[in-house]
């Protein structure tokens, strides 16, 4: 999972519900949800949001 601004926030595990993506634990052992709304474009193995990172890091729901 890419950010907008190009840095790596994350490798999805699954799709939580029908609008969230789970992340895989983090180096904090701690997963993170993000909303599918937050997706920009998807890429071969990439999924590129449309938030940089840093407004992910601040909006994202730790699991």
């Amino acid at each position: 999972v890419i950010a907008s601004c190009g840095t790596k926030v994350g490798t999805v595990d699954h799709l939580e519900g029908e609008n969230q993506l789970k992340l895989t634990k983090d180096e904090n052992d701690q997963h993170h949800l993000i909303p599918t709304s937050w997706i920009g474009e998807v890429k071969e193995d990439q999924v590129i949001l449309n938030k940089n990172s840093e407004e992910v890091k601040e909006n994202w729901q730790a699991i």
